[in-house]
C-alpha cells in the first residue's frame, strides 16, 4: 500500500514537474516569437493596467499632437500674412510722407491716391486669406446665418469702410485643458474705434488727395496706430507659435519616455529569453529522461 502510494506520488510529482516545465517552455517560445513579455492580464495584472493607461494617454497625445501641427501651420501662415499686411501699411505710410510734401502737384497727389487704393485692396485681400483648413485666417468663429455662405473676414462697404466677421478665430486644443488661438481677428487689427477702421482712414485720405488737399493729422495718426496694432498682433502670434513649439517638443519627449516605460514593462529581452528557453528545455529533457529510466526499474515492473 505504501509502495503504491509512493509510486503514485512519484508519477504525480513527475507529471506536474514536466507539465510546469512544458508550460514555461511554451510561454518562453511565445515571448521569443512576439518579443513581448506580457501576453495576457494574468501575466502581470498591475503592469497590464499600467500599459492600458499608457496606451490611453498615448492615443490622447496623438490627437493633441495632430492639433499642434495644425496650430503650427496656421500660426506660421498668420505670422507671414500679418507681415505682408505690415509691408503694405509701411508702403501706405511712405506714400503719406510723400503726400505731405508741400510742393507736390495735384496730379502727383492723385497718383498717390491711386496707389493707396491698391494698398487698401491688397490688405483686404490678405485679410481674407484662408488657412490650411479652408477657414478664414482672420475670421470669427460664429457660424454664418442660415442659407448664407461662409462670412468673409473683411468686407469693404460702398462707403469705403470695412465690415468684419463677428467673433474670434476658433481656439485649437493642444493639450489637456490647453488651447491656443492660432490667429487674430481682422477687426482687432484693422479697427481703431467705432466708426474708424483702415478702410475709413484710407478712403478719407484718397478723397483728400484726389481733391488736391492736405491730409488730416487724424488720418495720419490713425494709420500709424493701425500699423502699430498690426506689428503687435504679429508679435502676439509669434509668442503663441513659440508656446505651441514648446508643446510639440513636450509631446515628443513624453512619447519617448512613455515608450521606454512601456518597453520596460512589456518587451522581453530576446537574448535572455532564448537562454532561459534553452535552459528550460534542457531541464525538461533531463526530467523526461529520468522519469523514463525510473519508471522502467524492476520495482515498478513488480508493482505493475
Amino acid at each position: 500500500m505504501s509502495v503504491s502510494f509512493a509510486t503514485s506520488g512519484f508519477y504525480g510529482r513527475s507529471a506536474a514537474s514536466m507539465n510546469a516545465l512544458t508550460q514555461r517552455a511554451e510561454a518562453l517560445q511565445v515571448q521569443v516569437s512576439t518579443g513581448k513579455r506580457l501576453q495576457a492580464p494574468s501575466d502581470d495584472s498591475v503592469a497590464y493596467q499600467r500599459l492600458q493607461g499608457l496606451r490611453t494617454a498615448g492615443a490622447n497625445d496623438t490627437a493633441y499632437s495632430a492639433n499642434v501641427k495644425i496650430a503650427q501651420g496656421v500660426l506660421a501662415q498668420a505670422d507671414s500674412t500679418l507681415g505682408s499686411i505690415g509691408d503694405q501699411l509701411q508702403k501706405a505710410n511712405e506714400l503719406v510722407v510723400q503726400a505731405g510734401n508741400g510742393t507736390l502737384s495735384a496730379d502727383a497727389k492723385k497718383a498717390i491716391a491711386v496707389q493707396l487704393k491698391d494698398v487698401l485692396a491688397s490688405i483686404v485681400g490678405l485679410a481674407n486669406a484662408k488657412d490650411a483648413r479652408g477657414a478664414p485666417l482672420f475670421g470669427g468663429s460664429e457660424a454664418p446665418a442660415a442659407g448664407k455662405g461662409e462670412t468673409p473676414a473683411v468686407t469693404q462697404l460702398a462707403t469705403g469702410a470695412l465690415a468684419f466677421a463677428a467673433g474670434q478665430p476658433s481656439a485649437i486644443p493642444i493639450g489637456d485643458g490647453q488651447t491656443v488661438q492660432p490667429s487674430v481677428a481682422a477687426r482687432d487689427v484693422l479697427t481703431i474705434k467705432e466708426g474708424r477702421d483702415l478702410g475709413t482712414v484710407l478712403t478719407d485720405m484718397i478723397a483728400t488727395l484726389e481733391a488736391g488737399d492736405t491730409l488730416s493729422s487724424e488720418d495720419v495718426g490713425d494709420l500709424s496706430t493701425i500699423t502699430a496694432q498690426t506689428t503687435q498682433a504679429q508679435a502676439s502670434v509669434g509668442a503663441r507659435a513659440v508656446r505651441v513649439d514648446l508643446q510639440a517638443t513636450y509631446f515628443t519627449q513624453v512619447s519617448t519616455d512613455r515608450e521606454a516605460a512601456r518597453s520596460d514593462m512589456e518587451d522581453v529581452d530576446v537574448t535572455s529569453a532564448i537562454t532561459e528557453l534553452q535552459k528550460t528545455m534542457t531541464i525538461l529533457s533531463a526530467t523526461q529522461a529520468s522519469f523514463s529510466k525510473l519508471s522502467q526499474l524492476s520495482l515498478f515492473d513488480y508493482i505493475r
